[in-house]
């Protein structure tokens, strides 16, 4: 869908529904509900938000690495739920991918929206699969599938798991806050092993890597006080993964912490709030939007002390045409005493304005 259409759609149903989002019951999130597999994989259609994110490092056949992202969003809108009308946008598909090259020295990224419905977008509740136009990513099989075209590149890729989900928080209950309302239904597929095809310039490229897939939901807002975030996920050299964030304030102080470590041996470890810390070392200025990111971390998670470097620089991903947020999300490259012991994906939001979730 253009964006003048979907906005007209919106505006031609919140007229009809201006009091929809003040008596629509969103789902809760809830401690103690134990998630099940497959069906979890699938969408969540009664919660207001959900995200299917995956990110990796992949070598192009000359052996140059690059970044891919593709996220796939899910928006109950609130908007139009007792309206018999096929256009009602109850609920919205929206996609960004991306391609971090440092060749270019700048993101490729694309985005799509549109309202499900009309065979334009959709998702299933058993399973991963979720669609925009011709975006799509979805289960087939053991393995997931990303494939999608844009005008600057286009990806087909597949990644297969090798082993179960990880459960972030307590058992997949992760707090955002002090208050255990705030809080989303989170885990994490790490070291995907990912094989297929990157096509860059008009040229078709055979690719091998590994990914990070995070498959969240919640119906809750962020906190008040609450900027934005700062989120890693990396796959270790050793087979182990480490998945950490941090909540910031308005003046960058963390307000919540959370982080999970899977060991090789299939094992989790999950630390409290005061076992992590972000230290910022080096920023980085955008020449488009004029934000300021932090481009180089040491993150300490208990005893353990990294460094956080980053493929490039410029890494930022402008989707004001879709979820209309400008953030920070990119290749990193994760080192312990000097050494690189593994690569993954850094995300920012929340550094120009206040990032808003629904």
């Amino acid at each position: 869908m253009e964006r003048r259409d979907f906005l007209l759609a919106l505006a031609g149903f919140a007229a009809s529904a201006a009091g929809a989002r003040e008596v629509v019951e969103f789902a809760r999130v809830l401690p103690g509900r134990k998630l099940i597999f497959p069906a979890d994989h699938g969408a969540h259609p009664d919660f207001r938000t959900e995200w299917w994110y995956a990110t990796g490092w992949l070598n192009l056949s000359e052996g140059r690495p690059i970044g891919f992202q593709t996220t796939f969003f899910r928006v109950r809108t609130g908007i139009g739920e007792d309206n018999a009308s096929a256009f009602a946008p109850r609920q919205l598909i929206l996609a960004h991918a991306a391609i971090a090259d440092p060749a270019l020295g700048r993101l490729r990224h694309d985005q799509r929206s549109a309202r499900v419905g009309f065979g334009r977008a959709g998702f299933a509740t058993d399973r991963t699969r979720v669609w925009v136009g011709d975006w799509r990513f979805e289960q087939d099989g053991g393995l997931y599938r990303a494939a999608l075209r844009s005008q600057e590149f286009a990806y087909d890729l597949n990644l297969v798991p090798n082993g179960p989900p990880m459960l972030n928080g307590l058992a997949g209950f992760s707090t955002k806050a002090s208050d255990p309302r705030h809080a989303s239904y989170y885990y994490s597929r790490p070291q995907l092993t990912v094989d297929g095809s990157v096509t860059l310039a008009g040229r078709p490229q055979q690719v091998t890597g590994q990914a990070w897939l995070d498959h969240e939901w919640s119906s809750e807002l962020l906190a008040d006080g609450a900027q934005g975030w700062d989120w890693i996920g990396i796959n270790l050299d050793d087979g182990s993964a480490l998945m950490a964030f941090r909540l910031r304030g308005d003046r960058e102080a963390a307000l919540w912490a959370a982080a999970s470590l899977r060991r090789a041996d299939g094992s989790t470890q999950i630390f409290p709030p005061a076992a992590i810390a972000f230290e910022p070392l080096r920023q980085w200025r955008s020449p488009r939007t004029g934000i300021t990111y932090p481009v180089e971390w040491r993150v300490r998670i208990e005893q353990r002390v990294f460094l956080l470097q980053v493929l490039m620089d410029d890494q930022e991903l402008d989707s004001r045409r879709s979820t209309g947020a400008i953030y920070w999300e990119g290749a990193v490259r994760l080192l312990e005493g000097g050494r690189e012991i593994g690569r993954g994906y850094l995300e920012m939001t929340g550094y120009g304005e206040r990032i808003r979730l629904g």
